[in-house]
């Protein structure tokens, strides 16, 4: 099923994801969405891969581990092609960084002398062409973040998205209220 219409946030998620490697911004982001959509397991998969690629490439190779493999978990029993992107190709991405995460941990428990694993970023491939053209429109006014976030600190954009998103609850809550309050209105239309 093709879907013409994507949440902005996922939008902005993949832009930070792909074009910026902000993996702390895509939590921050996909985690709005998250909460919005009622806890929705395939968001949360997706909000995991980029808090275990952001604490790999920070050294945190058990939470790295953590968070990838909770992710798999989650991710392996979508469709293959889920919210417009290649789901399939990145949970083997996922599940490959999961495993050399969990080697390398198991490696330092027994303490042998092990290199931890090389980071590489993931890209998530995306296959409808209405969510990439929904990206690079995305992309052009979206800043980028420079200099990346490296430790786990709520910003002044999540501040300003959070005001958003209680202002947006705060109308949608007094249309339903005046909606309440004034059954005739109803009648009228």
């Amino acid at each position: 099923m093709v879907n013409l219409s994507y949440e902005p946030l996922y939008v902005t998620y993949l832009v930070y994801f792909n074009r910026d490697r902000d993996y702390f911004e895509c939590h921050e982001v996909l985690e709005e969405l998250w909460l919005k959509l009622d806890r929705d397991p395939v968001y949360k998969g997706l909000l995991q891969i980029a808090v275990g690629l952001f604490h790999f490439r920070n050294g945190n190779y058990r939470g790295g581990h953590m968070m990838l493999d909770s992710a798999v978990h989650r991710l392996e029993h979508a469709p293959p092609q889920a919210l417009g992107i290649n789901m399939a190709k990145l949970v083997d991405e996922a599940r490959v960084c999961a495993r050399q995460l969990a080697e390398f941990v198991a490696a330092v428990k027994e303490d042998l002398q092990h290199r931890p694993p090389v980071y590489r970023d993931l890209t998530i491939e995306i296959v409808e062409t209405a969510l990439r053209q929904a990206v690079e429109n995305a992309s052009a006014l979206i800043p980028a973040n420079i200099p990346q976030q490296r430790s786990p600190q709520r910003g002044e954009k999540h501040k300003q998205r959070q005001q958003a998103l209680e202002a947006s609850i705060r109308r949608r809550l007094g249309a339903d209220d005046s909606c309440i309050a004034s059954p005739e209105t109803k009648d009228a239309t």
